[in-house]
């Protein structure tokens, strides 16, 4: 599948007549709870020529696709990225961190993040994610519940909480955010997992009171200690 996304950024980059100089995975299988039948989530970075900078006309600035087989393509032009950078974008900070890289001009993926820590905005990330968690909180206390549902909401308090505690941003890997958890959440959603590897995603799943408890006490701590962090530079 590798091959088959990097040619088709390759047909991007003629078509469009751009240069793509970062492309990474983002979503489910980024995250690591990917479903069998989830789309490929492909995010990246692309830079014009210099005329297109030098206009003083406002011109597109995002490049997007989806194909046939769920290869769900979003580009952002250097400018906006940079510019979204400036604000401690989160999701454009997962796709600098995605584990998933399908290529990257290791000199601007370098300067990229070296900007991040410097830009980075505690609180304007936690924000980001405690606004995800909520908005997949009535989904979550449904009596029946796709399983990402549960795993986009614990995966974003979860991403909240380790800003508070770490004062960093968090890793975009859910494996790695789940050990802040307590041990029987963390056995609840390890169990899930490994129904959610093996279920489409319009599978149901009873809801689990242990998960609800977990996200609404975890929200109340994200929301009672936004207060004391701090902004970007």
């Amino acid at each position: 599948m590798k091959e088959k996304i990097i040619a088709k950024l390759k047909q991007i980059e003629k078509e469009k007549q751009v240069e793509i100089v970062f492309a990474v995975e983002s979503g489910s299988r980024a995250w690591g709870f990917a479903s069998p039948d989830s789309d490929y989530d492909i995010r990246f970075i692309y830079k014009h020529d210099l005329q297109y900078y030098l206009s003083l006309w406002e011109k597109t600035d995002v490049i997007e696709f989806m194909t046939e087989d769920d290869l769900d393509g979003s580009g952002w032009d250097l400018r906006k990225t940079v510019r979204l950078l400036a604000k401690s974008n989160a999701p454009l900070l997962e796709w600098l961190y995605s584990p998933v890289v399908y290529f990257e001009n290791e000199a601007f993926v370098t300067q990229m993040r070296s900007l991040a820590q410097d830009c980075f905005s505690p609180i304007a990330c936690l924000h980001h994610y405690l606004g995800t968690t909520k908005n997949f909180m009535e989904a979550c206390q449904a009596e029946e519940v796709k399983l990402k549902n549960y795993f986009y909401a614990l995966r974003t308090a979860l991403a909240g909480k380790w800003i508070i505690e770490n004062n960093s941003f968090p890793p975009v890997a859910f494996a790695e955010l789940l050990p802040i958890a307590p041990l029987n959440v963390q056995e609840k959603v390890l169990e899930l997992m490994e129904i959610k590897a093996g279920q489409n995603e319009k599978y149901l799943h009873k809801r689990e009171n242990l998960l609800v408890d977990y996200l609404v006490e975890t929200v109340k701590f994200n929301e009672g200690h936004a207060g004391v962090l701090k902004d970007g530079r």
